[in-house]
């Protein structure tokens, strides 16, 4: 197999606790009817989260993402030069205000 298919597994099974907790809402068509594909290959890089139908890409933040900030603008145009929208949610956002997440996410869905 593939090692990029092996990094995605392995990316699956070591979700963060705040990408387990969007993942539960996200999973199974439960936003908006949804289909969302969780740590999906997208050219040379990994989604957390992947809604293919409205090329939508969902990220969850944690505090390595302010270390990298210039890798992570790399990355978000690279993904918009490829046609997709990518949202942005600092992990402990998704913790303490799932709700405030998913209002505002839903604010994307059929840009």
């Amino acid at each position: 197999m593939s090692e990029h298919i092996n990094f995605a597994r392995h990316l699956r099974k070591e979700m963060s606790e705040p990408e387990a907790k969007l993942w539960t809402q996200l999973r199974a068509r439960r936003f908006c009817g949804l289909k969302f594909r969780r740590q999906a290959s997208v050219g040379r890089y990994f989604a957390d989260f992947l809604c293919e139908s409205e090329k939508l890409i969902v990220e969850v933040d944690g505090w390595q993402h302010f270390e990298n900030v210039e890798y992570d603008n790399a990355r978000t145009a690279a993904l918009k030069n490829m046609g997709y929208r990518v949202v942005r949610f600092v992990s402990t956002d998704v913790m303490h205000k799932l709700d405030q997440v998913l209002f505002e996410l839903k604010a994307h869905v059929g840009e």
